[in-house]
């Protein structure tokens, strides 16, 4: 082991250390040859010395080993003395820096006492001059204030404070709690000072005020910085009431200019307030106290509450009109008042702050700054185009319209009832002018009163939200839901043909011999053009009324959003939308009835050789090319619900035709390949449907091709399966079972009848099919064996070639 462990280190290249050596292998390579042999003397000798010098190595490092041991305990023991001195030395130089740290403090000691007095002299010195400014400024903020000497108050009393903050720690020592009461006193002097000044100069039953202000009041106004907070505030409230009491006594509420219709005397009366305040007494208050706009402010909560107040007396004066315009001049005012102020003051909390609206890609979002007159249009080319938000930026926002809220019940009663007018007139349009006419070019129209319904609803949307974004919203999206599911059941549905029981007046006979072009569908052009626009406008509306829940979302307060919910009138659109696709698929259905039964009824057995394709296919096919392009063109701006429309008609129309096929009894040979080729030609012209008769060849949804050719491939197999020879019987049940994959046993009584057997024939074949229903797949392929006098499947695909052949040769 110590051998490989000492190879892996240090590798070798002599084939003597290898570990797999070969002694034979290593003869043969010294003596590759017989004449090598006559050196093998030579070749001893040297194997012999290195045999020698690998024992004296051997030897000296056996010998070197002996002496190992006794040679590391002496160095232990030379290492252990090593840490013996080591540790005297450190123990020595610890002490030494023992010694000279006490020799440091012992130096510095003195030095210490002389920093600790120098400190305390600084102190006491800084201390002594406070005290005495102090008490010199105390006695100066007495004398002063006697002699109402505000403006040298005004700088002398903020620093008297300031110097007195430092005097807290000591309020114990009864000298400085005495100047400190002393400070205190002459505060409440100066207060109760200057709000006597105040009083003198602007009192509240007096008949004039003064002609303008003095110095004296507006240093007055920079000590009341100063002093306790309530000072200030008793200032501005005093003053204020003062400046709005002719206010009060000119819009009483038994005045006539106090009623709504001459509310614009209001604002323009505190607008001259305002500028004959900036004129007189702009200087006289501090500009940080704000005063403009504090007057403005509590000009709009009296006016607030007045206008309550009066409204509550003489609700039963309020009209819509008269209501919009108090609104609307409010609205302005509050509008003008964000303009010239920042609504600092506003601190009570009864104006919102308003959010930063989320952008948005709504329609309805539109610029919203107009009068209530303003005319808006939603296009539907615009419903799909991103708007900017606007951001409302005005916190004076409802500080005086709030008063309107509960009375807008009168707005929301109006807006009912001309949304039933409108309805109303709506229906009586469409009576008087009819159904839109055929526009083939352009597509289905939109009826253009839903447009208009809209239009309505963003103006009374904008408008309420203008008024109130509470409870008003939540009874206004009530009435838009009522006139939704009016305008979906009265426009929409209302006008939808209605279909009638009649089959069309097609006899099997006249349908087997009409002509090309002879047959008319049950609906006129007008009326699939019509029922095409009516489900184009319900798209419209059920998009819009969405967009229209999510504006109303934005415009209602955050607490009432849940409240909002317009699914059930989507649903309504989405119930007018499958009830339009449904009249659509009835009513082509129902004019290939005929053809179907026409098919049905033919005597296939008869049927000699295999020609064109029948007549009921040229005549379901004449239908699918009367209805399918006026349809898809009608419906080309909602491609969506046109896909919807074909794979309706898919869904009824193949299993219609399957089980007219399975009435087509007894077929012969001939006549299942007749029934082929119409299936296959049937089938070709269903994959065509969507595009069918158009200039622009477009390829068939997926979804729509797979249904297609599910269903027509399995009216092939029962005509394949039809088709096949019945004898063996076994051959044709596990061909039925492998083509059809049906193990319902009516299925396959009704293949039976198609191909004409006895019942007792009939009988031992259901029999057997359901001994091979339980069978694997496996015995499907067993079975082959009992096919040999049966057409082999090569034989019957030959026979499927030709007449695919012959199907793309008449195509």
């Amino acid at each position: 082991l110590l051998l490989f462990s000492f190879l892996q280190v240090f590798p070798s290249q002599d084939p003597l250390d290898r570990a797999d050596f070969n002694a034979v292998e290593y003869i043969n390579t010294l003596f590759p040859t017989e004449q090598s042999l006559a050196n093998i003397d030579e070749v001893v000798n040297k194997i012999r010395l290195k045999i020698r010098r690998l024992d004296d190595n051997i030897r000296t490092v056996v010998r070197g080993q002996t002496n190992v041991g006794q040679d590391g305990r002496q160095a232990l023991e030379e290492a252990q003395k090593a840490i013996q001195q080591l540790f005297g030395k450190i123990k020595d130089i610890k002490d030494k820096a023992e010694k000279s740290e006490q020799m440091v403090k012992e130096i510095t000691r003195d030095i210490k006492q002389l920093d600790h007095a120098k400190r305390h002299l600084t102190t006491s010195i800084t201390t002594l001059n406070h005290l005495h400014m102090l008490a010199g400024g105390v006695d100066s903020l007495e004398a002063m204030t006697r002699r109402r000497q505000y403006g040298e108050v005004a700088n002398l009393l903020q620093g008297v404070v300031n110097v007195l903050e430092h005097f807290n720690k000591y309020m114990g020592i009864p000298q400085i709690r005495q100047l400190s009461e002393r400070v205190k006193a002459a505060q409440n002097e100066l207060g109760q000072q200057i709000l006597a000044d105040f009083e003198e100069a602007f009192p509240s039953q007096g008949t004039k005020r003064p002609g303008g202000p003095s110095n004296v009041l507006r240093d007055a106004c920079l000590v009341a910085n100063v002093l306790d907070p309530r000072i200030k505030q008793e200032i501005i409230k005093k003053f204020i009431k003062q400046h709005l009491s002719e206010y009060l006594v000119l819009f009483q509420e038994n005045q006539d200019v106090a009623w709504l219709d001459k509310i614009d005397r209001r604002y323009a009366w505190i607008k001259r307030q305002l500028v004959d305040y900036e004129e007189k007494y702009g200087r006289m208050f501090p500009q940080e106290w704000c005063m403009t706009e504090r007057i403005a402010v509590d000009f709009c909560h009296v006016t607030r509450t007045e206008l309550a107040k009066i409204m509550r007396t003489r609700a039963k004066e309020i009209e819509v009109k008269l209501l919009l315009f108090a609104i609307q001049r409010t609205t302005n005012f509050e509008g003008l008042l964000a303009k010239r102020f920042s609504g600092c003051t506003l601190a009570d909390g009864t104006v919102k702050k308003p959010e930063v609206a989320l952008p948005s890609t709504n329609p309805f979002l539109e610029d919203e700054t107009g009068t209530e007159t303003d005319e808006i249009v939603i296009e539907k080319s615009d419903i799909d185009k991103p708007k900017k938000p606007k951001v409302p930026d005005n916190p004076f926002h409802g500080i005086v319209s709030k008063c309107f809220e509960p009375h807008l019940y009168v707005y929301i009663e109006s807006q009912d009832k001309n949304l039933s007018e409108l309805i109303d007139r709506f229906v009586a349009d469409f009576k008087a002018q009819g159904p839109p006419k055929p526009n083939v070019d352009e597509g289905g129209a939109v009826l253009p009163s839903c447009a208009d319904l809209f239009v309505y609803y963003k103006k009374c949307m904008v408008q309420c939200s203008q008024l109130s974004t509470g409870e008003p919203m939540i009874a206004l999206t009530t009435i838009f839901q009522k006139y939704l599911r009016e305008y979906a059941w009265k426009i929409l549905s209302g006008n939808l043909p209605k279909t009638t029981s009649s089959s069309g007046g097609l006899t099997i006979t006249s349908l087997l011999k009409e002509k090309e072009g002879s047959e008319v569908a049950k609906f006129t052009l007008e009326e699939l053009c019509l029922i095409c626009s009516i489900l184009s406008t319900a798209e419209y509306c059920l998009a819009t009324t969405q967009q229209l829940e999510e504006k109303l979302k934005e415009k209602v307060d955050a607490s009432l959003v849940e409240r909002i919910n317009l699914t059930g009138e989507m649903d309504t659109f989405s119930i007018v939308i499958s009830n339009s696709i449904q009249l659509l698929v009835q009513d082509l259905d129902a004019a290939c009835d005929p053809a179907l039964t026409a098919m049905s009824k033919m005597q296939w057995q008869n049927v000699e050789h295999v020609g064109d394709q029948s007549p009921y296919v040229t005549s379901v096919i004449l239908h699918i090319k009367q209805n399918v392009p006026i349809i898809r063109d009608n419906l080309a701006s909602t491609r969506k619900y046109f896909t919807q429309f074909c794979i309706k008609f898919a869904n009824s129309f193949i299993p219609k035709f399957i089980n007219h096929l399975f009435k087509c009894k007894p077929i012969s040979m001939v006549g299942a390949e007749q029934l082929l080729l119409d299936t296959h030609s049937l089938k070709m012209v269903l994959l065509d449907l969507p595009s069918i008769g158009s200039q622009v060849v477009r390829k068939a949804p997926a979804s729509y091709t797979k249904i297609v050719v599910k269903g027509m491939t399995r009216a092939e197999m029962i005509l394949k399966v039809v088709m096949a020879p019945h004898e063996p019987p076994v051959v044709f049940v596990d061909n039925y079972i492998k083509l059809l994959a049906d193990c319902s046993t009516d299925t396959f009584q009704k293949i039976l009848d198609m191909k004409g057997l006895k019942r007792s024939e009939q009988s031992s074949m259901l029999d057997l099919f359901r001994q091979r229903l339980p069978a694997p797949p496996s015995g499907v392929e067993n079975s082959s064996s009992l096919s040999l006098s049966a057409p082999t499947p090569e034989q019957e695909s030959s026979r499927i070639r030709k007449l695919e052949k012959l199907i793309k040769k008449r195509l």
